[in-house]
């Protein structure tokens, strides 16, 4: 038996493979959603819509807007809390808000948040003095809290009103609370696995490794990923129709499984894997009303965000790679000489003089040493 064990392990990682394995779970996954979409959206008025669409009033919608800007703030604190966990506390808070802002925000709206997402991340940080393996350190401790978040808020929630993910699910209220439990369960099994040393905290080898955050630390975590779903839920509660009547909880529960299978399926913002999963969870609302809902929270949850982070980094990248060696050649005629010194470039556009913080023009004098906890 522990042969033919080993030979299907051996066959698995020759042949198949986790990576592929995940390629194929998200094209199921986005194919079943668009199937389950077209199915859905069979005989829906577009003028219904439309309607529906100017029903919404502005005080709701600037309120859903403030959500949302409380859940992108709170997203920051993603990359803030994993820099601090890994030691690197020379890389001030809005360096962090602006690589977590960016990376999140292009990364979901393109696809493949795992490596957009880090490649902004290493842009951004690598004028700081982090290498890829920091940046690896950031992406995993950043998803940690999504994740921690992310069961914490669905064990509460499914415990609570188990029967709001049955639509989604196809399974009984009572096995969804089993699910609930379970979460939970998992969360305490993981408190309990760091709190009894802080050896059993260190993942991987010599460059590679990281020390996971203590228990104090980690509550910090989930609190962190409970404050930015319960913007998001509490934005897409307050856009909701307002007949039939629908508690908050069984909402944040809907949300939160529309956006795991969003984020599951690699799509870009999530393009029909959410839609479909929100209209089939909450087959109780009319379908031209509900996507009308759809409609103005991608519009203030996607659009506008996505847009204002391609402007940032686009500014930024014409700022550091025209602009300011325009301005030091400028410098360097204007003074009629030129020193090899004040010359020197660092690869990205900047030179020593280019008007960076200290911290960016010398990243590896201000490295403090790695501190944990």
């Amino acid at each position: 038996m522990q042969r033919l064990l080993t030979a299907l392990q051996r066959g698995f990682k020759e042949w198949i493979g986790w990576k592929r394995l995940g390629v194929v779970a998200s094209f199921v996954i986005i194919a079943f959603a668009i199937t389950t979409l077209i199915h859905t959206l069979k005989g829906v008025d577009s003028s219904v819509i439309l309607v529906a669409l100017t029903e919404k009033s502005p005080s709701e919608i600037a309120l859903a807007a403030l959500c949302v800007v409380g859940a992108f703030c709170t997203l920051t604190f993603y990359d803030f809390f994993a820099v601090r966990t890994i030691g690197k506390d020379h890389i001030p808070y809005r360096v962090a808000a602006l690589a977590a802002f960016t990376s999140y925000t292009i990364g979901h709206n393109v696809g493949a948040t795992v490596f957009t997402g880090g490649a902004i991340r290493f842009r951004i940080y690598s004028d700081y003095g982090l290498n890829a393996i920091d940046v690896a350190k950031i992406c995993f401790i950043s998803g940690l809290t999504f994740w921690l978040g992310n069961l914490f808020v669905l064990g509460i929630g499914m415990a609570w009103h188990p029967w709001a993910a049955s639509a989604m699910d196809l399974l009984p209220p009572s096995v969804n609370r089993l699910i609930a439990f379970g979460c939970l369960a998992g969360i305490a099994i993981y408190l309990a696995w760091i709190i009894t040393g802080r050896n059993r905290r260190e993942l991987g080898q010599n460059g590679w490794k990281v020390v996971l955050p203590s228990a104090p630390l980690t509550f910090v975590q989930i609190l962190i990923g409970v404050v930015d779903l319960g913007f998001c839920a509490l934005a897409m509660y307050l856009l909701m129709p307002t007949h039939p009547d629908i508690d908050f909880v069984s909402v944040a529960v809907v949300f939160i499984l529309a956006t795991l299978l969003g984020f599951a399926s690699h799509a870009p913002g999530s393009l029909g894997v959410f839609d479909a999963a929100m209209l089939v969870a909450l087959p109780q609302f009319g379908k031209e009303q509900l996507l009308a809902t759809l409609l103005v929270f991608r519009i203030l949850y996607f659009m506008i965000p996505f847009a204002i982070a391609i402007t940032i980094m686009g500014t930024r990248e014409l700022w550091l790679n025209v602009v300011q060696p325009w301005q030091h050649r400028r410098r360097i005629n204007g003074n009629g000489n030129v020193s090899g010194d004040n010359s020197a470039n660092d690869g990205h556009g900047n030179g020593n003089n280019d008007g960076l913080p200290d911290e960016a023009a010398s990243p590896q004098a201000a490295k403090s040493p790695v501190a944990q906890d």
